[in-house]
């Protein structure tokens, strides 16, 4: 796995499975940290007050390294330890999932239940677009109005992401060039400006970036 990249999902997602007529309703959201996750099961609770369950799981941080679960009152190891095992295979970071059941009469036992509960996250994870975020280095720029069009469009063909541009007196850009590949845009600055365009280099900060092709 490449430390500098990690996928996460890029919109919310709702799956819905059915086992003799017990219904399961996932939720998939992105959560940017531990407060944000437990929030996305609150909101569940709230909205579905009628449910006797709302299972959860999320997988945090560039490295996966924050991991959490909840079977929320069925039996201990049926719910969210195999959504939290769907997550971890599914190689997505700073996601939640939040299962919703509603009862339907008859116990599924404790293999139906594992089966349901990682059915329904598996599902919304199949059906979740995905947005890659990549470790970038924040560098400010300065160049004339003449030649700042070119510019923009070179470093953007490098993979540079060009979060503001400001106008002035010059035009004033905010970028954010791959960690690893601070020599390229050195070279491509002094080529395109003949050593003029001197960048400022700022802190490393996570990026969302194009979803994989």
């Amino acid at each position: 796995m490449d430390p500098r990249r990690y996928r996460t999902v890029a919109e919310p997602t709702v799956a819905r499975v059915e086992d003799r007529r017990s219904v399961f309703e996932c939720w998939l959201r992105r959560a940017d940290d531990e407060a944000a996750a437990r929030a996305v099961v609150e909101e569940a609770r709230a909205t579905y007050w009628d449910a006797r369950h709302h299972c959860s799981a999320f997988v945090l941080g560039p490295d996966r390294s924050v991991t959490r679960s909840s079977d929320d009152g069925e039996p201990a190891g049926t719910a969210g330890m195999p959504m939290l095992e769907v997550l971890l295979g599914s190689g997505l970071s700073d996601v939640v999932a939040v299962v919703t059941r509603w009862f339907g009469g008859t116990l599924l036992g404790t293999g139906g239940l594992v089966r349901a509960y990682s059915q329904a996250v598996r599902e919304a994870v199949a059906a979740a677009p995905v947005r890659v975020r990549e470790l970038r280095r924040r560098v400010r720029l300065q160049v004339g109005h003449a030649e700042a069009g070119r510019v923009e469009h070179e470093l953007r063909a490098l993979g540079v992401h060009v979060a503001d541009v400001g106008y002035g007196a010059e035009v004033d850009l905010d970028l954010a060039v791959p960690v690893g590949r601070e020599g390229e845009l050195r070279a491509t600055l002094a080529r395109l400006s003949g050593g003029r365009a001197e960048p400022v280099w700022g802190e490393e900060v996570w990026v969302d970036v194009d979803p994989p092709a």
